[in-house]
C-alpha cells in the first residue's frame, strides 16, 4: 500500500476505536444524587432512566406528596449528572473527528 492509503486506513481506524470507546463511555455513565437528608438516593443510566432508588426508613415520616417530590427532585439531579458526563464522553470523540481539544466548539471554549 502507498503511504498515502496507510494514512487513510490509520486515520479510519482510529476514528473507529473513537466510535467504540464512546460506546463503551457511554455505557459506563451513570448519574447519582442523594437528597441532602439523605432520605433519598437516586441512580439513573445514561439516557436517564432510574436504576436504582434508596429510601431510608425515616422517610415514612413524611407525606406520600412530600415523598414522591423529593425522589422527582433527586431524579432531576441525578438525570442532570448524567447529562454532564454525557457530553463529556460526546466532546470527548468530538475532538476525535474535529481535532479540537475536547470541551471546545469551532475552536473556543463552551
Amino acid at each position: 500500500m502507498s503511504a498515502e492509503m496507510d494514512a487513510l486506513v490509520a486515520a479510519a481506524t482510529d476514528k473507529l476505536e473513537a466510535l467504540e470507546a464512546a460506546l463503551y463511555g457511554l455505557g459506563q455513565v451513570r448519574g447519582r444524587f442523594t437528597t441532602e437528608d439523605g432520605q433519598v438516593s437516586v441512580e439513573v443510566d445514561s439516557n436517564g432512566a432510574l436504576v436504582g432508588l434508596r429510601l431510608a426508613e425515616s422517610i415514612t415520616s413524611r407525606t406520600p406528596a412530600e415523598v414522591s417530590q423529593a425522589i422527582i427532585w433527586a431524579c432531576t439531579q441525578a438525570a442532570q449528572d448524567a447529562g454532564a458526563q454525557r457530553s463529556e464522553v460526546v466532546s470527548n470523540l468530538n475532538s476525535t473527528f474535529t481535532g479540537a481539544e475536547p470541551g471546545t466548539v469551532g475552536g473556543r471554549a463552551e
